[in-house]
């Protein structure tokens, strides 16, 4: 049916009517049905004729809509090959390191994809200076970083003990558990302490196999660490018979040359047994009477006196054979609590800071020292957060103020300052975003990897981040003939 028959039905009808019209008056009851029957016939035609227009109307107009959809579908595929959604599009740059400039579809609206233009150019102003910092001038680390992965970045970046690797309780030999334990934690390096000790012949075995062992799974030698300050921290005087000093405390009268020597002998020791990085000198000034975790360990309590002292110990350590620490940053001579025990607190401004604690600090500094050991003191006037989780001290102070380009490690990281408050993951994502280097003992190893890990799969923090700081702890093992 087409409209040429609608249009005859509708004539039809007009001329009924007409007829209707002028014969009303004539019209009689006996004609009534014969009108009924004939607007049935028309009613009935009517609707054939609908029928049949909808029934073969023109195709093109049922599948347009169809078509339409399909096509802002393909598009979206498409868009989705190159970016993915928000929550891909997240994941996406996160796993690749979490500083590329995603690339944006032109066809995708700014306002639904992008962040705001500040944003945009804090991030990419932030994240090209980080790239710049993760690219060593040695060729040969960068080679050694192209082929680590992110796992091995990360675990290069904590020294634990070796009961916390292998999870046995005490280790005093290195054999198989060690073994796998590096292939699946390929840490940065070991911290003995005096029941690891036995002799000297076994010490020197113990580590040995250590390092052979890490050869099997990584091309980067291991640190092997140890606290030998002298005097009561001294793990090798104590149980191997090494050189036994008094407290540095008690040779303050005799001078610079003295705090020289006796870092010197300290470092021979040590280095002989195959320790390559000692964590000291004590860098804290004994200034609060009532201070007990500190005390004899300083080399004074004078600032200026403990400045020229530790510059010394530093150039002795580094002669000696060894890589050095000073320590505690900013400083926790001054504290009457004990931080591995809980949470202990200095009141001094860094206007203070800057003409007491930071005195021995800048002449360690100056003088060569290797590391900057940052302690879990939270300083109540300035940030009130413990400083190895205080991006003001390790970054703005440590790293813009006195200038340190070298590892900042923390203090152990199980200790109750922090281990009373956080769980190691958020300790190490922390210590990370603040500008620690390397994470020294966490209460659980596993954890403290994992969270480091999720906070860069998730954009907390770059892998350029992490590229910084193991660049820098490969030039120190390069610089001190570890690598």
């Amino acid at each position: 049916m087409t409209y040429q028959a609608i249009g005859g039905i509708i004539s039809v009808e007009i001329n009924i009517r007409r007829i209707m019209m002028s014969k009303k008056k004539k019209v009689k009851h006996s004609n009534i049905p014969l009108l009924l029957i004939l607007l049935l016939i028309t009613g009935a035609c009517s609707i054939a004729a609908v029928y049949q227009y909808l029934k073969n109307r023109p195709a093109e107009n049922v599948t347009a809509a169809p078509q339409n959809v399909r096509r802002e579908s393909e598009k979206t595929s498409v868009s989705n090959g190159k970016q993915g959604s928000p929550d891909e599009k997240n994941a996406s740059s996160e796993k690749n390191n979490g500083a590329e400039t995603t690339q944006v579809d032109p066809e995708v609206k700014p306002a639904e994809n992008a962040a705001p233009s500040d944003e945009i150019s804090d991030t990419k102003q932030d994240n090209s200076e980080t790239e710049e910092a993760s690219v060593s001038a040695d060729p040969q680390i960068n080679e050694l970083m192209a082929n680590m992965t992110l796992h091995d970045k990360i675990c290069q970046m904590f020294i634990v003990t070796p009961e916390s690797l292998t999870g046995y309780d005490l280790v005093t030999q290195s054999g198989t558990a060690t073994l796998d334990s590096l292939q699946k934690y390929p840490v940065g390096g070991l911290i003995y302490f005096a029941q690891n000790l036995e002799d000297k012949a076994q010490t020197k075995e113990m580590i040995s196999a250590t390092q052979s062992s890490n050869s099997v799974v990584s091309d980067i030698p291991l640190f092997i660490s140890v606290d030998e300050e002298g005097g009561i921290v001294a793990r090798c005087a104590e149980k191997l018979g090494t050189t036994d000093f008094d407290p540095m405390y008690t040779y303050r009268a005799e001078g610079a040359e003295k705090a020289y020597s006796n870092a010197y002998t300290i470092a021979q020791d040590i280095a002989s047994l195959g320790f390559n990085l000692d964590f000291a000198p004590v860098a804290d000034t004994w200034s609060n009477p009532d201070n007990t975790v500190i005390g004899t360990r300083a080399y004074s309590d004078d600032f200026s006196e403990t400045a020229t002292l530790v510059a010394s110990a530093v150039k002795g350590f580094n002669d000696g054979g060894v890589a050095c620490t000073i320590k505690h940053f900013p400083g926790h001579g001054d504290t009457a609590e004990d931080s591995h025990v809980g949470m202990a607190c200095s009141y001094k401004t860094i206007a203070e800071l800057e003409k007491q604690e930071y005195l021995a600090f800048e002449s360690g500094i100056a003088a060569g020292a290797d590391m900057v050991m940052v302690g879990h003191i939270t300083m109540v006037n300035v940030d009130n957060i413990p400083s190895s989780l205080s991006k003001t001290f390790m970054t703005d102070e440590l790293r813009g103020k006195l200038g340190f380009k070298g590892l900042i490690i923390t203090d152990a990281l199980g200790m109750g300052a922090l281990s009373n408050y956080y769980s190691s993951d958020e300790i190490a994502v922390e210590v990370i975003k603040a500008g620690g280097d390397i994470l020294l003992m966490p209460a659980d190893l596993s954890q403290a990897v994992t969270g480091v890990e999720n906070a860069v799969t998730n954009g907390e923090i770059t892998e350029q981040r992490i590229n910084e700081s193991v660049i820098r702890i490969l030039e120190l093992k390069k610089k001190r003939g570890i690598l």
